[in-house]
């Protein structure tokens, strides 16, 4: 025999306010802007792979150029025997070594 339900319903228990007051505006946050040799550190451990050489990674981009410099580029690979690649690591260390 089941039991029959009472038809009086309970009555909610009130609830907690756990927060007194209007919600305050959430505080702005300070952005510590780090030096740029922290930055770069950072963006390089995200984007690069490594490589197999010690010491080295694997940096993947693609460059626009101009036809004619591309040719450029391209011839002095050829004279030098060596690929487009080592060129630009050459003329990029050169660069930043200024």
């Amino acid at each position: 025999m089941s039991r029959s339900r009472s038809r009086h319903q309970r009555a909610e228990p009130e609830q907690l306010i756990l927060s007194p007051g209007p919600p305050t505006a959430p505080k702005a946050k300070t952005r510590v802007i780090p030096a740029p040799e922290q930055a770069a550190r950072a963006y390089i451990a995200r984007r690069a792979k490594a490589s197999v050489v010690p010491g080295h990674v694997k940096l993947t981009f693609t460059l626009d150029v101009a036809r004619e410099l591309a040719e450029k580029l391209s011839a002095q690979a050829i004279r030098e025997g060596i690929n487009m690649e080592a060129v630009i690591l050459d003329i990029l260390g050169k660069g930043v070594r200024k």
